[in-house]
């Protein structure tokens, strides 16, 4: 079950305690210390739990609302479509699709388009899966632009988005590793790149969502990452990053409240890219800097890529505000996918400009 609530009163120790008692998986915030007054809180309930959850939640007087009943039946009808053929069919970006079957997409969409695309091997995951990248291109160019689906597993959209973009033109949030003793596993990959690696924003305890890893670049997904963009980092002009949810467009930095160099900038260029979204699908995207806009979250990729050199870097938070939350339906994969790629098409033509 998907619940919703919004905090009308001062966050005290009380409410923090309750939520970090209660048997629920925290969706928006991610942590607990980031629940703030007049914020809407989305929280996940297992269905053992819904009983005394919403006894707990009336004996404090919070106002809750149900947004999803059965969260698992959701999951099994959002993943029935996974066998369609991607040369096949038109509808084939407009579902989700397992790792298996990616990897079988990227197969054939090299195949089919090997005078455009290129395969590129850059390590393996924890589970000794590949990485690649795929790269886009018609002739020898001396600038390019990143652009990641993924980072966050329980995030959906994202890779959609990755899949939707080159053939046009599901809860979990952590890595797979295991560190140390502990009884739980993952990493929050979007902690664990060396960009103030595990402060205010981050946990260094392995069992908390926003576990950072033992030291910067621990997980091998993001070693793999950040290797092959300081090996391309002159000729890599932008860095996009696409997660969900909440439908935001964010930029450096996120570990700091302070502001980057660039902000005015990059302020200007997220206020071009939301508009692009706004005439395209009419959705509005709020933006910023990441800690100003919504918490501190050090170690992430965009701001890592930013101090690296990389000035056009950017956060993608696509749909929803959280009627679905990670489950967005995938009939919203279509539309969702044209304003990102036109907010996408905004920051290229900006760059482009100004090389």
């Amino acid at each position: 079950m998907l619940v919703r609530t919004v905090l009308l009163f001062p966050v005290k120790n009380i409410y923090i305690f309750f939520f970090l008692n209660l048997q629920v998986i925290l969706w928006q915030p991610v942590v607990v210390e980031n629940i703030k007054k007049d914020r809407e809180v989305h929280f996940y309930v297992r269905a053992s739990s819904i009983n005394s959850i919403k006894a707990q939640l009336r004996q404090l007087t919070i106002q809750y609302k149900v947004s999803m009943e059965d969260v698992q039946g959701l999951i099994e009808k959002q993943i029935i479509n996974d066998t369609v053929n991607p040369r096949r069919s038109s509808s084939y970006y407009e579902n989700y699709h397992s790792m298996k079957e990616i990897y079988h997409w990227m197969e054939e969409v090299v195949k089919v388009h090997s005078d455009l695309l290129q395969k590129i091997y850059i390590g393996s995951s924890y589970e000794k899966r590949p990485l690649y990248v795929l790269k886009v291109h018609q002739e020898k160019r001396k600038s390019a632009i990143w652009i990641d689906c993924g980072i966050h597993a329980r995030e959906w959209i994202s890779p959609a988005f990755c899949l939707w973009f080159i053939g046009h033109n599901r809860l979990w949030r952590k890595s797979r590793s295991s560190h140390g003793n502990s009884k739980c596993i993952g990493t929050d990959m979007n902690r664990n790149f060396d960009a103030h690696w595990c402060g205010e924003g981050a946990s260094p305890y392995e069992c908390q969502e926003t576990y950072c890893g033992p030291y910067p670049e621990s997980e091998p997904e993001v070693k793999a990452v950040a290797r092959f963009v300081r090996d391309h980092k002159d000729i890599i002009k932008a860095y996009i990053t696409m997660h969900s949810y909440s439908q935001l467009v964010l930029f450096p930095y996120s570990y700091t409240m302070d502001r980057s160099k660039d902000h005015d900038e990059l302020e200007s260029l997220a206020k071009k890219a939301a508009k692009a979204i706004k005439r395209t699908t009419k959705k509005t995207y709020r933006l910023g800097a990441g800690a100003q806009t919504i918490y501190l979250a050090p170690g992430g990729s965009d701001d890592w890529a930013y101090d690296l050199g990389i000035k056009y870097s950017f956060t993608f938070e696509l749909r929803d505000t959280g009627t679905y939350g990670f489950l967005l339906p995938p009939q919203e994969i279509k539309p969702t996918c044209l304003e990102a790629l036109s907010a996408v098409k905004e920051i290229s033509q900006h760059v482009l400009q100004n090389l």
